[in-house]
């Protein structure tokens, strides 16, 4: 059972990270896994956010009409994330040690850089065939070593040139597909990892709930190109601190 004081810092984290996603749409499980991966192993970390995500994802698939289409178009992207994740939970284990810290660094670098460049690519009808799997499967495995599946799903579903409330609809759906193999990975993984914490993770839900709320409300009045900027820049930073401190710690 966590201490007070750490409960008390897991529940800070959920309320950050649901605000963020309120205002921008995405950065629930980022915010949390790089924030609570500083003070707890990333499987443990990885297993608290699985009720909150996967709550505040399937919510973000509304409307119900427009589903259908973007589930057969998705499908074969989504059926890459499932193969890439349970694959990756199988190689590699639960998430942990210094190696995992590291890759989550890597990853939100790596993310933070490329959404800061402002850089675009576009994939076309045939394009979309062939590299929706192999995008999907990529995204599954990242999403196995470090418990973020942004990368790269999220330039993928951008190129893919959605407007943009089939964009926040597709990123839901995407993400609740992760979510669910993620559950799935640690599940296998229980034995090793020392158990998830559903319960926990359950408590978790109304922080996240509350923080998203309150981010939407902000969403309306502050600029979302600002709001994304410091996002992003304050991702990078983590993400930096992360692998320097594990290289001076090796």
């Amino acid at each position: 059972m966590p201490s007070t004081d750490h409960l008390l810092l897991t529940v800070a984290v959920f309320v950050l990270a649901g605000f963020v996603k309120g205002v921008v749409g995405l950065g629930l499980p980022t915010i949390a896994m790089a924030l609570l991966a500083l003070v707890m192993p990333p499987a443990r970390a990885a297993a608290l956010l699985i009720v909150p995500s996967l709550v505040t994802n399937v919510w973000q698939l509304r409307p119900g009409s427009t589903l259908g289409p973007l589930l057969r178009r998705l499908a074969p992207m989504q059926a890459g994330v499932c193969v890439g994740t349970l694959a990756g939970a199988w190689l590699l284990g639960a998430p942990v040690g210094a190696w995992a810290t590291v890759s989550l660094g890597v990853a939100l670098v790596a993310y933070a850089a490329w959404a800061l460049s402002g850089a675009r690519i576009a994939v076309g009808p045939v394009g979309e065939k062939y590299l929706g799997p192999w995008v999907g499967a990529l995204t599954g495995f990242i999403t196995a070593a470090t418990g973020v599946f942004v990368i790269p799903a999220v330039p993928y579903l951008q190129a893919l040139g959605f407007e943009r409330e089939e964009l926040i609809q597709a990123m839901g759906l995407s993400f609740t597909v992760s979510t669910l193999a993620l559950a799935a990975g640690l599940y296998v993984n229980a034995p090793e990892s020392g158990g998830a914490p559903w319960g926990l993770s359950l408590l978790m839900l109304a922080p996240a709930l509350l923080g998203m709320q309150a981010g939407q409300g902000l969403r309306q009045r502050l600029p979302p190109a600002l709001f994304r900027t410091c996002f992003l820049t304050g991702l990078m930073l983590l993400g930096l601190h992360m692998v320097a401190r594990e290289a001076l710690a090796g």
